[in-house]
């Protein structure tokens, strides 16, 4: 099968870093097992850590500004 494509896809589509069913577990509104919890709460390490690893070396080498985007976004600091 092959892979989407992503102009074709409506915006609202596009993952960020957390699916929705990870937002709902860690946001403690799925009843699930601590277990499962746990599970989600590694996976998502996991993504940050790609973030740091692989993404952002990408985006740095080949695209003039968007490393940087993503620093600015994830770095803001909320007081001001």
């Amino acid at each position: 099968m092959p892979a989407p494509n992503p102009s074709a896809m409506p915006e609202k589509t596009y993952r960020a870093l957390l699916t929705d069913r990870e937002i709902e577990i860690l946001a403690g509104d799925a009843d699930v097992s601590d277990s499962y919890r746990y599970r989600v709460v590694a996976r998502v390490r996991d993504k940050i850590e790609r973030i740091g690893e692989v993404d952002l070396p990408i985006l740095d080498e080949h695209h003039p500004t968007l490393g940087d985007e993503l620093r600015e976004a994830v770095c803001e600091d909320d007081d001001g």
